[in-house]
């Protein structure tokens, strides 16, 4: 055991607390003043701002109030996203609040930081993903050395988070000025003041949906694929690569992207993430899984994929995108969408300048991975259940 460190159960730490959803058929329980957690909410360290609120009357229904400073961390279908609560608020059923029974020496950064590094045991393959729920979270152990090496390991981690945080900022600074050469060269779309032609997307494309692919179809050596999950996690406006491979077998047998594809994502956990879209610019074939469409048009890809992040075209799909918990969208749907088509000679010019931009976020990119690298190898180090020695702390230049 890691010197000086501590292990218990989560059961003798911890007084874990469920949210719970309010009747979402009682209307005077929503659109309230109280924050509302739910699993896409988590997306920071911190969560004050969630999509959802919940009214006075939602309180006297029953939910557990989660305090500002608590850890929570989903449970269910996504289990490890944890955030620290920010100011008072409430969370569904798939999130678990974290509070210290009295008598530990826990820093509230510490906590937050082993729940997103613990390899939970009793987490069991759902439809959605991996789920756990409070009896086993309460049979798992809970690690932790003397406060001064908390402060350290923390210290450390928030260095290396800050360093990461700062690289996305610029990253997010080169799409945001991808985004405004799209409006400098072809208006709001939603005006339409330029006057563009305008057509729905069933109208100069068609579309297919993908065929079944699951991970267990993954092989190290095959043939190139685009799994839906990766339109909402790996891929940006346009790739050229591919993440992973299937079988000759089951290649032969997929519906097929070919170059100048339009691949979009017909599942998500929301409305945002619904038509989530990538150009598939590669020089050979590749296999689609289900949940995600293939796009064959005339027009150019790139700015297709920028224009699916327009507010317009955000206003089109909502009127589509059905479900809470996850989304979906119909093929026939997408395709009643209108788009504005400018002459191609000026969308091939966008994505000339949206392509050199590419280039500058994939050296940022680059270099965001090989700080996470050293950020996940030492949260696996010290959140693991090895039974190593603690060693020297290691210092980011």
């Amino acid at each position: 055991m890691k010197h000086d460190w501590r292990t218990m159960k989560f059961a003798e730490v911890f007084d874990l607390q469920m949210g719970k959803t309010p009747s979402r058929d009682n209307p005077s329980y929503w659109n309230g003043e109280y924050p509302w957690v739910s699993i896409s909410d988590l997306k920071g360290k911190y969560i004050s701002a969630t999509k959802e609120k919940i009214t006075t009357k939602a309180l006297e229904s029953g939910i557990n109030k989660v305090r500002k400073g608590t850890v929570i961390m989903s449970f269910k279908l996504t289990v490890g996203r944890a955030a620290i609560a920010d100011c008072d608020l409430y969370t569904n059923e798939a999130i678990m609040s974290f509070v210290p029974k009295p008598g530990f020496d826990i820093l509230t950064d510490y906590i937050y930081y082993y729940l997103r590094g613990h390899k939970w045991m009793g987490a069991n393959k759902a439809v959605m993903g991996q789920t756990l729920n409070k009896k086993s979270i309460s049979e798992n152990v809970f690690a932790f050395p003397p406060l001064p090496v908390q402060e350290q390991i923390c210290s450390l981690l928030d260095k290396m988070n800050r360093v990461i945080e700062a690289k996305k900022e610029q990253f997010k600074e080169l799409d945001n000025l991808a985004q405004a050469i799209f409006y400098d060269m072809f208006g709001d779309p939603v005006t339409n003041e330029k006057g563009w032609e305008i057509q729905t997307m069933g109208g100069f494309g068609s579309f297919q949906r993908g065929l079944l692919l699951q991970k267990k179809d993954f092989v190290e050596k095959g043939h190139p694929c685009i799994h839906y999950g990766q339109l909402h996690t790996s891929f940006g406006s346009y790739t050229t690569k591919h993440l992973t491979c299937i079988s000759e077998e089951l290649f032969s047998k997929s519906k097929i992207a070919h170059t100048g594809d339009l691949v979009l994502a017909l599942t998500s956990e929301d409305i945002e993430g619904s038509c989530k879209s990538t150009a598939w610019l590669g020089d050979f074939d590749i296999a689609v899984g289900s949940d995600a469409a293939i796009f064959s048009h005339n027009q150019n890809a790139i700015y297709l994929s920028f224009y699916t992040r327009t507010k317009a075209f955000y206003n089109e799909k909502e009127k589509y995108a059905r479900g809470f918990k996850v989304t979906h969208i119909k093929t026939t749907d997408i395709a009643k969408i209108p788009i504005c088509l400018p002459p191609i000679s000026l969308q091939q010019a966008f994505a000339e300048k949206v392509e050199a931009i590419e280039r500058q976020k994939e050296l940022i990119n680059q270099s965001i991975r090989e700080v996470q690298t050293l950020f996940d190898s030492r949260m696996d180090y010290w959140f693991s259940e090895e039974d190593d020695d603690f060693g020297q702390l290691d210092k980011l230049d």
